[in-house]
């Protein structure tokens, strides 16, 4: 099953060190599209959750730079619980394991262009500041890349 993780770049550099991503349970989404739904569509609503639940995690951490991060993994079945419905075609899920690296299928984050507006949303949760933006796309192998251009 593919679930979106939510992050930030800290917790990028962190499993770059460790080798995987540590704290179970770990909050994620997942697509749930209803019965004739579009499951491309629900992906991307899914992964659009972990970015808005990022914008939480950067303000828990104010030395965090602003750019909304979300993983996406593959897992087994065995270990997602399902928690909640997250709107028409997303599922709020737990991972009960700390994920290995070798599990990540994609890195997406914000471009450069949008901590400003981030830092809007993170400020103001109800705002729409950082809606804008869409997140990019980056193959696991360039997350160090994305670390070390966040530390500037």
């Amino acid at each position: 099953m593919h679930v979106f993780l939510p992050g930030t770049v800290p917790a990028l550099a962190a499993l770059l060190d460790e080798g995987r991503l540590e704290g179970e349970p770990l909050t994620a989404f997942t697509a749930a599209p209803g019965s004739g739904g579009d499951s491309e569509e629900a992906e991307y609503e899914a992964m659009c959750a972990a970015a808005e639940e990022s914008l939480r995690l950067l303000a828990a951490d104010p030395s965090a730079p602003r750019r909304r991060v979300v993983l996406t993994a593959e897992m087994p079945d065995h270990i997602v619980e399902h928690e909640a419905r997250h709107g028409d075609d997303v599922a709020r899920v737990s991972v009960r394991a700390s994920i290995p690296y070798k599990k990540l299928r994609a890195l997406h984050v914000d471009d450069e262009r949008a901590v400003a507006d981030v830092a809007k949303a993170v400020e103001d949760p109800g705002s729409d500041a950082a809606d804008d933006h869409e997140l990019l796309w980056f193959a696991v192998q360039e997350i160090r890349y994305v670390v070390e251009d966040s530390r500037g």
